[in-house]
C-alpha cells in the first residue's frame, strides 16, 4: 500500500511522556504521542498513541494505532488499530478496523470504503 503524502522529514514527531499540549497540531508526517493532547490533530501520516498517552479531541489521519486513552472523534482514511491496552470513547469513521482482545471501545463506529459497491457485492436481505 503506497502512501500519498510527502513527509516533512523521515523522523516521526514525538510528544514525550510528561508533556501536555492544548491546541491544534497539523503535520504531513507521522506523530507519536506518549504525553497528553487536548485539541485537534490533523496528519497526512500515521498517529501512534502510546500506552501512557492520552488524547481528548478530534483526529484526522491516514492511519492510527491506539494503545492509550482516546476520547473524542477519530477519522482514519486507511486502518485503525486498537491495541489490547487501548481505551476508546467516542466516535470513529474508518476504512479498516483492528481491535485486539482486551481493548475497551465505548461509542460508535462507521466503516466506509472509497470503492463503489456493485449490485453483486451488496449483502443479500
Amino acid at each position: 500500500m503506497s502512501k500519498n503524502y510527502e513527509p516533512e522529514n523521515k523522523l516521526p514527531n514525538i510528544i514525550g511522556s510528561g508533556t501536555k499540549i492544548v491546541g491544534e497540531i497539523e503535520t504531513n508526517g507521522d506523530l507519536r504521542i506518549d504525553g497528553t493532547i487536548e485539541g485537534n490533530i490533523t496528519s497526512k501520516g500515521k498517529i501512534v498513541l502510546g500506552q501512557a498517552g492520552s488524547i481528548k479531541g478530534t483526529i484526522k489521519c491516514s492511519s492510527a494505532e491506539i494503545s492509550g486513552v482516546f476520547e473524542g472523534k477519530l477519522e482514519v482514511s486507511e486502518i485503525l488499530s486498537l491495541k489490547a491496552t487501548a481505551y476508546f470513547k467516542g466516535e470513529m469513521n474508518v476504512n479498516k478496523l483492528s481491535i485486539e482482545p482486551g481493548a475497551k471501545f465505548i461509542g460508535t463506529c462507521m466503516m466506509t470504503d472509497d470503492k463503489p459497491r456493485t449490485a453483486e457485492a451488496q449483502p443479500k436481505k
